[in-house]
């Protein structure tokens, strides 16, 4: 019997008249106390047995019910000012300006770290998980992985590597467990890493190789290694003399490189011939250049402690692994939830568009995430509930969940968890307790509608890579949206005036700059870049305009690197304008672009494949998806409705695009128009689209 109907059954057996509310606590004033008296106390057998089911009930709804997550300070001051100036503020976690170094005594490198996760987890606990398509998840221990470290930590050293923080060793991978071992063999002979993406560009990549001075480089794939070759071979790396590739590689690569003075191994073949010749570890001391161990450590345990109320991790957690290993975002989250606490990490097959079977099979605990993707899974619900029913009970649901987070309840086993959203919790696994998203700002509604149908808490950071990875982070209890939360531990964060954006710190607004332990020391032998990065007194200047509402918490409101001024004088924020158009049904990605000699704004913008051709029919519109977003009179609907969308969030009218131009083509790593954690790379969209530019400032003007 449904709970409700077992409630007004019981009501009736004892003689109580039905309340206006079926909550349990309204059954408790309707009791017939006015029959009962000292002088006359007597109840009917049936009467007895209502009565004693219902103080079982009461006391089980006293048990099981929700309660709030009690956070871990007042939420309404969730930063302290330093020396009484408002503009600068601290964690109120702390007891006083002292920030946060580290939260375990014996954890002060990422070296330290991974032990202590080894120390948890014993000798057989899983570590590092891998698939084949189709294939359940296949897992190497801990104590597999602090093997393999060594032995190819020995192995390069074999090959000329110096055991000391100045010897750089390249990693040019994608994610999956080889990288990690690599990562460990380093940090466990005290040797730095310099991670290597293919969409750094030749030019980068060559400037990073000979500023390092690195002579060995891991790569997963001949492709890659024979692209480092090409440089070597055009005399432009000399320093070059060690490719390390995970897999086999044809003996016609061998020869070209035997022919300029480069030796090729694979993995197994280095690890293999040093064996045998393991040596003792040098883990080396949490100090050096750019981000150091130090900065990590101090990073990880802020985070630790504010998630000690709300989170504790354990053996059986397990994240995914797609987000690029080569920023910071990615391999601070397998630090710190992952590693130090003898937890697993599961990486996804190398293909993106594999990544929600990945998901389905790992079924992770912790979900790390961009706002991209997120959006993406905004839109696929909101787009598969298609009968106005349906769509009805899913908004409601949605209400009845987010006014229990108002009230700092987090669960997904509540009535419509199992009614409605059993389904979309099951698609990302079933198991999710915790996710973080960074690396961009996210819509307020997405954020709100997703912690309320994936019943997990999710939490907001802001960060970037100089401050080894994230200054703010959102408070456990507060579940509000619009903010990327407190100071962590680790950093004091302020606001500077900019006054050619007339924000200024005495209104709590201008760039957020960043001091602390975490902050790094710099850029790699460049003093004047360091120098524009880090003033005199050590604050790290972030590009990001912010500001500090009343409750300590820090809101993103500009960007001053991305900042341009159009011919009238008014100052234009593109990305936040980009994030208000993707709201849009039929836009998948959009680019903004405007120029000083112009008055007004236009945009590139990628439609949605998997709805734009159904949103097109249902306004008259027939054709493929490629010859749809040929249509003039399809793109002035789009623009239509990004204009209405955009009136709807509140943008100005210069702040509205005046004219697009539809490309079937979405952005992404591969063609070089996104970066690794998928941000719009603004100069080469600009540069590829330069034609269509162009044409719509010429036809506009006309």
């Amino acid at each position: 019997m449904h709970f409700q109907e077992w409630l007004r059954s019981l009501r009736s057996s004892v003689g109580l008249k039905a309340p206006e509310s079926d909550d349990l606590r309204s059954l408790l004033p309707s009791l017939p106390l006015s029959n009962f008296s000292l002088s006359s106390f007597s109840l009917s057998p049936s009467s007895l047995l209502g009565l004693g089911a219902l103080a079982s009930l009461t006391a089980y709804y006293l048990v099981t019910r929700p309660r709030p997550m009690r956070p871990p300070c007042d939420l309404q001051a969730q930063s302290v000012a330093v020396n009484g100036e408002p503009s600068c503020r601290r964690s109120a976690l702390l007891e006083d300006d002292s920030l946060l170094e580290f939260y375990y005594q014996d954890t002060r490198t990422a070296y330290d770290m991974f032990q202590r996760g080894l120390r948890i987890a014993g000798d057989d606990g899983p570590c590092l998980g891998y698939r084949k398509p189709g294939q359940p998840y296949q897992w190497i221990s801990y104590t597999e992985v602090a093997e393999q470290a060594q032995v190819l930590g020995s192995g390069l050293l074999a090959k000329g590597c110096q055991p000391n923080p100045n010897q750089f060793v390249g990693i040019f991978a994608q994610n999956r467990p080889e990288w990690i071992i690599s990562e460990l063999a380093c940090y466990t002979y005290s040797m730095a890493v310099v991670p290597l993406y293919e969409t750094l560009g030749l030019e980068a990549m060559v400037h990073i190789l000979n500023l390092a001075e690195i002579s060995l480089v891991i790569c997963d794939r001949e492709e890659k290694a024979a692209s480092l070759l090409e440089n070597k071979e055009k005399g432009v790396t000399p320093k070059l003399s060690c490719l390390v590739v995970f897999n086999d590689f044809s003996d016609a690569f061998l020869e070209r490189a035997k022919n300029c003075g480069v030796e090729v191994l694979t993995l197994a073949q280095l690890m293999v011939r040093h064996c045998c010749n393991v040596l003792f570890i040098l883990p080396g001391k949490p100090k050096g250049a750019m981000i150091t161990h130090g900065n990590i450590a101090s990073n990880t345990s802020s985070v630790i402690k504010i998630l000690e109320v709300c989170l504790h991790f354990h053996l059986l957690d397990v994240s995914i692994s797609y987000l690029p290993l080569a920023h910071m975002f990615e391999r601070m989250i397998q630090v710190v939830s992952m590693f130090c606490h003898g937890a697993r990490v599961g990486f996804y097959q190398g293909d993106i568009s594999l990544l929600m079977d990945d998901i389905k099979t790992l079924k992770p605990t912790f979900f790390p995430v961009v706002p991209r993707l997120l959006n993406r899974i905004y839109d696929k619900i909101l787009g598969s509930v298609t009968s106005p029913l349906r769509r009805a009970l899913l908004h409601y649901a949605v209400r009845r969940k987010q006014a229990e987070l108002s009230s700092g309840v987090v669960r997904n086993n509540s009535l419509w968890d199992k009614l409605v959203f059993n389904r979309i919790q099951a698609n990302l696994g079933g198991n999710l307790r915790f996710a973080l998203t960074a690396s961009a700002p996210i819509s307020p509604t997405v954020l709100s509608f997703l912690r309320a149908t994936l019943g997990c808490l999710i939490f907001e950071g802001y960060g970037q890579t100089e401050c080894t990875a994230g200054c703010t982070f959102s408070m456990p209890g507060d579940w509000s949206a619009g903010h990327v939360g407190a100071p962590l531990p680790c950093a004091m964060v302020k606001v500077v005036d900019i006054p050619d954006m007339n924000y200024y710190a005495k209104n709590g607004e201008g760039e957020i700059c960043i001091q602390g332990p975490s902050v790094f020391r710099g850029y790699l032998k460049d003093p004047e870049r360091t120098a524009e990065a880090l003033d005199s007194d050590g604050w790290l200047h972030s590009g990001d305009v912010g500001q500090w509402l009343p409750n300590g918490t820090l809101r993103i409101i500009d960007r001053k690197k991305h900042i341009f001024k159009l011919s009238q004088g008014e100052y234009i924020a593109p990305e936040k304008i980009e994030n208000v158009y993707m709201r849009c049904v039929p836009v998948l990605q959009v680019f903004v672009h405007g120029d000083s000699l112009q008055s007004y704004l236009i945009g590139i913008v990628v439609p949605d494949p998997e709805v734009f051709v159904d949103w097109a029919k249902e306004r008259g519109f027939v054709g493929s998806y490629e010859e749809l977003c040929q249509n003039p009179d399809l793109k002035i609907a789009v623009l239509e409705d990004m204009k209405s969308v955009g009136k709807e969030a509140g943008l100005k009218s210069f702040e509205q695009v005046k004219d697009i131009y539809l490309h079937s083509e979405t952005f992404s790593i591969a063609n070089g128009l996104l970066t690794p954690t998928l941000k719009s790379r603004r100069a080469d969209i600009r540069r590829v689209f330069q034609e269509q530019i162009s044409n719509m400032y010429r036809k506009t003007a006309i």
